[in-house]
């Protein structure tokens, strides 16, 4: 059977007047490709065809995004991680990690620098609340028992991030090259050092040698700028992607049941019950 010309789907004509509003409709369709229109499968096309919402798991329990059920800790450690990120790269512009220059820059940033005493003690604090923060989410993690089946592997996937923010903290501490850096990094290197077998290598490997000298400097400047960051960012991407394939944020089973059933109430309020 032939179908005439007249018969096929041809697409809308937009007219002139409407040209730059269907103009910019098509690159809003083309960035975020689903309907407008509140359906379960609109939802789950929303995560599916867009880039940046990806990690997200399809479907949340409106239970799982109370405050007291996270406390929103490890969004708030992973925001802090992005504000020392980019307050680093603010630092970075103006230090050099040289013996002769690492701690004049420091004297530069305090009263030279405008603003260089705020960014470097922003940088400072926004560290060790970083470190508080990941301390409490590994234990409230621990506590509500969200290490437990099928989730082991993101709970050890947990620690390594909690193990890389400690490294983190500890190799800027040498950065600002003074007496308390000094003494701070020989004492934990020669603490290191105590560990059978293996102990003494990993010193000279840290330090470059048997002190806390320039090639130490460098060393602990790379791994601090470099090297932990990006172990942190690929460890963060895999921790949020493994609470996605896990199906979301934990819930106990009594909080998992009242959830489904709270659910299920606002959806048949709202209308968006299917038959």
């Amino acid at each position: 059977m032939s179908v005439s010309r007249s018969d096929r789907l041809e697409p809308p004509v937009v007219p002139s007047g409407d040209r730059p509003r269907g103009f910019f409709l098509r690159i809003y369709r083309s960035i975020f490709r689903h309907s407008l229109q509140d359906t379960p499968r609109n939802r789950s096309l929303v995560v599916f065809m867009n880039f940046f919402l990806h990690f997200h798991a399809v479907k949340v329990r409106r239970r799982a995004m109370a405050f007291r059920q996270t406390f929103y800790l490890g969004g708030l450690t992973a925001a802090a991680f992005g504000l020392l990120t980019a307050s680093g790269l603010l630092l970075m512009l103006y230090y050099h990690p040289s013996v002769p220059r690492a701690y004049a820059d420091m004297k530069d940033l305090a009263y030279v620098v405008p603003m260089g005493m705020f960014i470097r003690n922003f940088h400072r604090w926004t560290a060790h609340i970083m470190v508080a923060l990941a301390f409490l989410h590994m234990l409230r993690v621990f506590y509500a028992g969200a290490y437990r089946p099928p989730r082991e592997f993101n709970w050890v996937i947990g620690i390594m991030l909690l193990m890389g923010t400690l490294l983190l903290s500890y190799t800027g501490y040498l950065l600002p090259w003074d007496q308390l850096s000094y003494w701070g990094v020989t004492v934990g290197t020669n603490i290191l050092k105590s560990v059978p077998v293996v102990g003494d290598k990993i010193q000279f490997l840290l330090l470059g040698g048997r002190g806390v000298g320039p090639n130490a400097l460098i060393r602990f400047y790379v791994l601090h700028c470099v090297f932990l960051p990006a172990l942190l960012v690929g460890g963060i991407g895999v921790h949020i992607w493994r609470i996605r394939k896990d199906g979301g944020l934990y819930l106990s089973e009594r909080k998992q049941k009242e959830g489904e059933a709270a659910d299920t109430a606002t959806d048949a309020v709202e209308g968006r019950v299917e038959p």
